[in-house]
Formats: structure tokens, sequence, C-alpha cells
């Protein structure tokens, strides 16, 4: 049995942690285990090749636009291919580096297989068993596949295989009404593939405020076929290749037969820890299968800690960069540092763009009562820049707590919102958390983060909120 003094599984954000341990103490012997590229899902196949596809699509969309604003331009072509594998070139370069880095390591011994507990603080790994009594598991998550009749057999692609296409599908279906099924839709769409989104729930984007979701429905609509409240109940072969997904409406029961050349599944990321055994290592699991943690992230087990989509909390990779610095105060300095989950942002980089951190409307007034939350509402095109820009209908939408005006949230639909947003952000982590800080600042005349500042000059009562500016905006449900 080896023995290590850190065992680390998973290869992404829990090496922000490894990095100042070995600067600290370059004789430490470290485990590293990965059952994939090294990177972590961000960089392999998540956020960072998906938003390099995206930026081509946001120029496809800009160009299309442009005429309105007087400009006479056309698209004579669309390189998919070349696209494609520009993303994979630079990824594959990121992955290669990294991949390097850990296996001419010194201090590092790089295991490129599964991981699971053989008891307390032992893992069995690549045939060997090793041992460490400091242990940090960032094991990410998988694609959730539906139990859909069919499906297997039909064959489909998730956001981790849909990197590897060649060429372009002339049509495709994505089962899935959420985030990823919204970026990967617009980046189809604005291919050239004929694309249909189908969703179970009765909201598009559910996670979002509801007019946040309804703006983004309707703009998106004007390339993309977009069903709510509809699930897919089977799938099957057609004719010349294509697929056929049975879907049935939630509301009337009406069936409906969507036929693609190419169907997606999208309905969200589940654990993977089931490989782990983790019962074995004294590391309890929730219910849903995810890694139960502390508010100190540490597991059931002593100094075995978790971090990022293993816990389940927060699958974004910024919010696992920052459970590796509290997993780094707590397991390595010793400072009981809890978690802090007030101000959690994140964008869905889709045309439009949209980005929201904090409270929703509901929770807000859930928490805090009718009478104790605030509204501001500013649109894009109320603003010079905005004018300019020839914008219509997107917004800011900000919660705030009425008495002592501290910022709850804030929801962002259209161009640069997740650029907009972080001005926002940055004050809900200062000390005074209010919306003093965004009203007395001098914002540059005219740019667009002058719709934020007005966002919050126009505070307002959620009933007033709902009986006048969602019913004038056309976006009340």
């Amino acid at each position: 049995m080896k023995q290590y003094d850190l065992i680390v599984v998973g290869t992404g954000s829990a090496m922000n942690i490894v990095d100042p341990m070995l600067r600290q103490n370059p004789k430490m012997k470290i485990a590293v285990i990965d059952k994939d590229e090294p990177g972590g899902i961000c960089l392999t196949r998540g956020c960072i090749p998906s938003k390099i596809l995206l930026y081509p699509a946001e120029l496809v969309r800009t160009i299309e636009s442009a005429r309105e604003l007087g400009v006479e331009a056309k698209i004579t072509r669309v390189d998919f291919l070349k696209i494609m594998n520009r993303m994979r070139t630079l990824i594959d370069r990121d992955i290669e580096a990294i991949r390097e880095g850990l296996t001419n390591s010194e201090s590092i011994d790089y295991f490129h297989a599964p991981a699971a507990f053989v008891a307390p603080y032992t893992m069995k790994v690549a045939g060997e068993t090793i041992m460490s009594k400091l242990i940090f598991l960032a094991t990410g998550s998988k694609a959730i596949i539906p139990p859909v009749k069919g499906l297997e057999e039909v064959g489909y692609l998730t956001s981790d295989t849909a990197f590897q296409l060649t060429e372009l599908p002339e049509s495709i279906a994505i089962i899935g009404g959420g985030y990823i099924a919204a970026e990967f839709g617009f980046f189809f769409a604005s291919m050239g593939s004929n694309v249909t989104i189908v969703g179970r729930n009765p909201r598009f984007v559910p996670e979002e405020e509801p007019e946040v979701s309804e703006l983004a429905r309707r703009k998106l609509a004007e390339h993309i076929e977009i069903l709510t409240n509809t699930e897919v109940k089977e799938a099957k072969k057609g004719q010349n290749g294509h697929k056929i997904l049975v879907a049935e409406d939630r509301k009337s029961g009406k069936i409906r037969r969507i036929e693609a050349s190419e169907v997606m599944v999208a309905v969200g990321r589940g654990p993977t820890n089931e490989i782990l055994e983790a019962e074995k290592g004294g590391v309890r699991l929730t219910d849903k299968g995810w890694i139960q943690v502390n508010e100190y992230l540490e597991t059931t087990q002593p100094n075995v800690w978790a971090l990022g989509d293993a816990d389940g909390k927060y699958l974004f990779r910024h919010v696992a960069n920052y459970e590796s610095e509290i997993v780094y105060y707590n397991a390595v300095l010793r400072r009981k540092v809890k978690v802090d989950y007030h101000a959690i942002p994140h964008a869905i980089f889709t045309d439009p763009e949209i980005a929201s951190v904090g409270l929703r409307e509901e929770e807000a007034v859930r928490n805090l009562g009718r009478d104790n939350v605030l509204i501001g509402f500013y649109k894009y095109e109320d603003t010079a820049k905005g004018e300019a820009m020839n914008v219509k209908d997107f917004f800011v939408k900000v919660i705030v707590e009425q008495s002592s005006k501290t910022i709850l949230g804030a929801h962002i639909i259209g161009p640069q919102a997740s650029i907009l947003i972080q001005e926002i952000i940055n004050v809900m982590y200062t000390t005074e958390q209010t919306t003093n800080v965004v009203d007395s600042a001098i914002h540059i005349h005219p740019a667009l983060s002058e719709v934020v500042q007005r966002a919050f000059g126009v505070l307002m009562p959620v009933d007033h909120y709902h009986k006048h500016v969602l019913q004038e905006s056309g976006l009340a449900a």
C-alpha cells in the first residue's frame, strides 16, 4: 500500500489547492486521479469549449441584424467543421499542457483511471491500493439521460459528445429546456440547423425569472421552435436515417411527432459518485447521490473534503473555484471558514444573453414578505447606448430589501448581460451590499452600464411592478 500526503480525485478546480500546497512544501507526495481527460469538465466538455463555439454564433446573429443599422452585410458561408476544429485544437492544447504538468511533476503520481474507496482513507486505483489521511473529492458530474422508450436504440448526443461532431446536423431535436438546451439550440440554429427544443417544464429556462424566461423564449423562437410543457415519451427510427420523438403536451394530452436528423439530450447533469463506493470510505451521499458536506465542505469522514459538482450545490466552474478556496482555508490552513452562497451568479450565453445573481423575486418575497421587497426595472432601449444599439425589450431587474436597501438579487437579459451584472455582484460582496454604492458611483455616459444604475433608481413595490410595469412591457404572466 502506498502512502500519500494528499489524494485528489478530479483535475478541475481541486488543482487550485494542489498548486499552493506544493509551493509551500515541494517535497509533498500527492496522488492525482481522474478517469477522464485532465482539466475538469469545464475545460474538457463544458463551459470553455461551448463558449468557443458560441462566439461565432454571436457573430452570425450580429451580422444578420446589421442591416437594421444601415450596414449591408452578407454571410456567404458558415464553416462548421472549421469552427469545431478550432475549438478542439484549443481544448486539446490545454488538456495536453495539464497532462504534461501532472505526468512530469516529481511530487505527483497521476492516475488516469477510476478510483473507489476500499476503506476509510484508502482507495483502489489502476490496480494499486493507496492511502492518505487527507483527501479531496472533486468528482464532477455527468449528463442525465431520461428514461425515454427507444432512446438508447435510436442514439443521441449529449453536451459531452456534441463537441465531437464533424458535420452539422440538418435538423436537431433537443430534449430539455434549460441552460444547456438554450446554449446548444442557439449554436446549432446560428450554424444553420433546423432546431426544435422540447422542454417538459411549462416555462423555457425555468430557473430564471418568469419575465426573463418569457422574453428569452420569444426572442429565440425567431430562429428555433420551442415547445414547453411537453414530455418526450418515445424515440423511434425514421426514414433516411432520421429520428422521431413522440411527445405529449402535458396539459392537453395531445401527441406530437418531431422528426430530426439528430437528437440531443440536455435535461441537466447528475452525480458520478456511485463509482466511488463512498460508503466504504465513511463518506455519506445525499438521497440524490451528491457527496454530503457541512458548511465547511467537509464530508462525513473527517479530513475528507468535497467541492465543485461533486457536492451538488451549484454546478458552475466559478463556484467550484470558490469552493476550492474554502477547502484550502479549512483543510490546509485550518481557518474554519464557512461557505457563503448569498450571491452566486450565473449566465446563459444564448441570444439574448441572460445573467442572474442572488435571489429571485419569489424567494425574496417568501423570505421577507411582500411589503419588504422593492423591484427596480429598466429597459436597455431607454438609455442612450441602448437606443444607439437598436435593442428592443431587453431589461435589468433588481430586487432590494426595502428598509436597508440591501441588494438581494439581479436579473438581466440582453447584450453583455454577463458583463453588466458584474457591477452588482461586486457590490453584493462588499460590507455594505446596498444600492447606495451603485447610486453614488459616477457611470460613464453614454455607456450601457447606465441601465444598471437606472434600474436601482426606479425602485417600486412588488404589486406596482406587476400591475403596471410588467403589463406595459407585455411580460406579465
